[in-house]
């Protein structure tokens, strides 16, 4: 039977719950293995297993439960080894690193911060620092509407303005939240969002996090800021430009 690995921690990490369940249907017991001064939170890997949300919320929920007595370096959902004797082997291969990131993540959280324009507001801010954009719409208007080549030219214009508009922003976003993290993971470029960004802040530094939030807010009005934390430090698990987090274990599933 393969083997879920939800996280890793330190050997000396107080025990679970009792029957703590994990993910399947029916939940699969946690329970903790242990190589040395380390240890890893699994269970047995369900048959099948997809990203649905019981199980989702499953995974959440060990990683929380755990990770309330003691620093946990958290899986991505879909974590499997073949066995338990993969995961103690890979525990006993990067002992030093994964010591190391305990060490470094002890008493501290990720908040992921993801940016949009609200597309009215920044249409009308970009209308109002652009004369060129105002004067080409008002002979437009004047026009009865302008030529298609004159509405395509104006066209061209807005979205390289706004395309412009959200590089700035996503800049803005992260410097002014920087200074109120230790340490910052911009996510994948996405489509729906200007700006996708971690951020690892201490436990008792989250309240001046969170007023860093509400600043941009203020100074952004034509953005609108999606806030989840406190989290897992799951973008922080690996340092810098290495491989994410739960590859050592294979992951099959993405954490939603």
């Amino acid at each position: 039977m393969s083997t879920y690995v939800y996280g890793i921690t330190a050997a000396s990490h107080p025990s679970l719950p009792d029957g703590m369940g994990g993910v399947g249907d029916p939940p699969r017991p946690v329970r903790i293995l242990k190589e040395g001064e380390l240890a890893a939170i699994v269970s047995e890997a369900p048959e099948g297993l997809r990203p649905k949300r019981r199980d989702l919320l499953a995974h959440q929920n060990v990683l929380s439960e755990s990770g309330a007595a003691g620093c946990i370096l958290p899986m991505r959902f879909g974590s499997v080894a073949p066995d338990d004797g993969t995961v103690t082997g890979v525990l006993a291969e990067r002992a030093d690193h994964y010591q190391e990131r305990l060490r470094a993540l002890d008493g501290k959280v990720e908040y992921n911060v993801k940016a949009t324009h609200n597309e009215e507001a920044v249409l009308h801010r970009v209308m109002s620092e652009n004369p060129e954009i105002r004067a080409l719409t008002e002979a437009n208007r004047k026009s009865g509407g302008g030529s298609y080549d004159e509405r395509l030219h104006l066209g061209e214009m807005v979205v390289a303005a706004v395309q412009a508009r959200e590089a700035e922003d996503a800049t803005d976003v992260q410097h002014t939240l920087e200074p109120a993290a230790e340490a910052v993971s911009v996510g994948p470029e996405s489509s729906g969002w200007l700006a996708n960004i971690s951020f690892l802040v201490g436990r008792d530094d989250a309240a001046s996090f969170l007023a860093a939030v509400e600043q941009v807010r203020d100074g952004h009005p034509h953005l609108e800021l999606r806030v989840n934390g406190p989290l897992p430090p799951y973008s922080f698990v690996e340092p810098g430009p290495a491989e994410p987090a739960g590859t050592a274990f294979g992951a099959e599933g993405a954490e939603g």
